[in-house]
């Protein structure tokens, strides 16, 4: 586990670079490519919009079958920018139907794998003719432009005819998780006031089935604008059915009158995604055709370095940002897409690396837990993995014992580990670890293209070497258009802090020489021994510990301290003293941040296996949890000790 001579972990082979695509933009608009070239395109971007990403939207066939007439237009204030303006372009039209007409129709477009060991595909031929039937179908059941239509349902190749025919009605797609329980999707089913609702039978979660229908039907009940529902059969198992509202996918007309695409402007609404928070309503995220399209495209092509010839593998689930994502960016660059319904290690340790060989999947999304619980099934993979050109990494920060068993043991140091992080609010990633420039375990080498990141102290001044707010000083393609129906909600979360700044709520670093690191939510924040900290810090010392499988670290309140770091662990075997736990904590983590250890059976997790530190530390203080709509129930919130209950011991 160490860095070559050069002081980096990944230094990027000759065929990397010839093969970037950022890089052959660059050299095509007249840049070095090379950092120096990806900076200055940086600079550019920021002083001039209207170059930049008219240069991107033409190197990357972002096709609008009308143009726009300016990039950006910020008459409503700058929160609030219309990009791409009087543009008309609709993503069916990039993802599906101008591949169908081409010589992409009879590639592979989708592979679905489940579970249970299901395996289904769609060529782009197939797929555009789902879409373009399933749209007719939906227009049938009453759905026109504009109307919110929720997909409560799993990954399988419906989803994406789904989404993608929604999209061609100019209607607007709710993804929403498939484990949600009936108050939840309820409750995005009022706030979206959605018209239909497509569901399935049920699915699988380790191999156990989910009733979606019977929970859907819950939640009907309280969602009285929904006045159709479609069903998909993907268990085959009986469900009541109600006259007149639900129907079967399968049962459908099979040749409906043809509708048109619409023809939908750059800022139209393409899909409400929805996230929690501690208190309040969720928040519906707006994205619109124009921004995602452009977003995706440059998230995938410019800093995972997608092309046509790519097969992208992610475990997703709709209600996490990276599904829509999925189905928009590889699909509209050509690439195959690959959506896994489950975990990484059923029904065996080594799933997620079967799937790369059975699919020849060339890039591979992975998030540090995930990595961690494979890395617990199965220490020293036997799998080639031969056509595996790069890991991409998002949804926490990693700890680097798990980075570089990834790195050394799966990838052989011939893969590139691409850290990417965002979030739903911005259609994807900030900041990238570009799999083109040489990089440090666990970091990132710089912004997304068009991305004015900065890190910021608390008087919003920009700093180097210490930890501080990740915020954007610039507005770009695929920023959220606000929530839905709550413009005063989205100004006071993310633009009231800074005058004209967007905080994106994650302490972050970068250090001198543009090694950028990610330390948890700002709301996470540990001030310890008077410096302010991330869990992620204490939690990657603790790691170090090869006993611990996972650790989550928090922050409790202390009568002399004012605070103190509280940590929660679970071992790879049984058996470990606590206080031999505390003591390597000690030496590892230092006598300032050394936390008190708990032994947990598992760690509160969402359904896409974030941790969910405030709620952990909620329960342990005794604090109102808030909501737990995304809460996998195989993680239950009861395994986090009570504070007031290990005091009375």
């Amino acid at each position: 586990m160490a860095e070559d001579e050069t002081g980096f972990a990944w230094v990027p082979p000759r065929e990397v670079l010839d093969r970037s695509r950022y890089l052959a933009a660059l050299r095509k608009w007249g840049l070095p490519g090379d950092a120096d070239g990806v900076a200055e395109a940086n600079r550019r971007a920021i002083a001039d919009p209207e170059w930049f990403w008219r240069a991107v939207v033409e190197d990357l066939d972002v096709a609008f079958a009308e143009p726009f007439t300016r990039v950006l237009d910020e008459s409503e204030g700058k929160p609030f920018p219309r990009w791409f303006a009087d543009g008309r372009i609709n993503v069916a039209e990039l993802c599906a139907h101008r591949h169908a007409r081409g010589a992409l129709a009879g590639k592979t477009a989708v592979v679905y794998e489940g579970d249970s060991g299901q395996r289904r595909t769609l060529t782009f031929g197939e797929l555009d003719g789902q879409v373009r039937g399933f749209a007719a179908n939906l227009a049938a059941l009453g759905v026109s432009r504009g109307d919110r239509v929720v997909l409560f349902m799993p990954v399988v190749p419906e989803a994406v005819v789904a989404f993608l025919a929604i999209a061609m009605l100019g209607a607007v797609a709710v993804p929403t998780f498939s484990g949600y329980a009936a108050d939840a999707l309820a409750t995005r089913l009022q706030d979206s006031e959605a018209v239909v609702l497509i569901t399935a039978d049920g699915t699988t979660r380790r191999g156990k089935q989910v009733p979606l229908k019977e929970t859907a039907d819950a939640a009907l009940r309280e969602a009285p604008s929904v006045k159709r529902v479609v069903v998909v059969r993907h268990l085959g198992i009986d469900v009541p059915m109600t006259d007149g509202r639900d129907v079967y996918y399968d049962e459908l007309d099979p040749s409906p009158a043809p509708v048109e695409t619409a023809a939908t402007e750059a800022n139209d609404p393409l899909t409400v995604v929805y996230t929690s928070g501690t208190t309040g309503r969720p928040k519906g995220i707006v994205h619109s055709h124009g921004g995602f399209a452009v977003k995706t495209a440059v998230d995938f092509a410019y800093g995972f370095d997608v092309h046509a010839d790519d097969v992208v593998c992610w475990i997703t689930d709709l209600g996490w940002l990276v599904g829509p994502m999925l189905m928009t960016g590889p699909l509209q660059l050509g690439a195959t897409i690959v959506m896994i319904e489950g975990l990484p290690t059923h029904p065996t340790p080594d799933r997620m690396w079967e799937i790369v060989e059975r699919n020849g999947v060339t890039v591979q999304g992975i998030a540090p837990t995930a990595a961690r619980a494979l890395r617990a099934a199965q220490e020293k993979p036997e799998h080639a993995l031969a056509t595996l050109r790069a890991f991409v990494s998002t949804g926490e920060a990693w700890d680097e014992p798990t980075w570089w068993w990834l790195f050394e043991q799966v990838g052989k140091r011939r893969v590139p580990i691409v850290n990417y992080s965002g979030g739903t609010e911005v259609g994807g990633g900030l900041i990238v670890g570009y799999p083109f420039l040489p990089g440090e375990a666990a970091a990132f080498t710089g912004p997304l293209p068009g991305v004015d990141a900065a890190v910021l102290d608390d008087t919003g001044q920009p700093v180097v070497g210490a930890i501080g707010e990740l915020a954007v000083r610039n507005t770009f393609p695929g920023m959220t258009h606000a929530f839905w129906h709550d413009r005063e909600r989205y100004l006071e979360t993310y633009w009231s802090r800074f005058d004209g700044i967007w905080v994106h709520g994650d302490l972050s670093s970068v250090d001198e020489h543009g090694q950028w690191r990610i330390h948890g939510r700002s709301d996470d924040t540990l001030k310890l021994a008077g410096r302010r900290v991330g869990p992620a810090e204490i939690e990657a010392a603790l790691l170090r510990d090869e006993r611990i499988a996972e650790v989550a670290v928090i922050g409790a309140p202390d009568e002399l301290r004012g605070q103190r770091a509280v940590a929660f662990a679970v071992l790879r075997a049984p058996g470990a003293d606590r206080a031999d736990l505390a003591a390597t904590a000690l030496e590892n983590a230092g006598k300032s941040f050394a936390p008190e250890v708990y032994v947990v059976p598992t760690l509160p997790k969402t359904k896409n296996g974030k941790i969910m530190r405030r709620a952990i530390r909620a329960r342990f203080v005794g604090a109102p949890v808030g909501d737990l709509s995304s809460l996998d129930p195989a993680t239950p919130l009861e395994d986090i000790p009570v504070l007031a209950e290990e005091t009375a011991k």
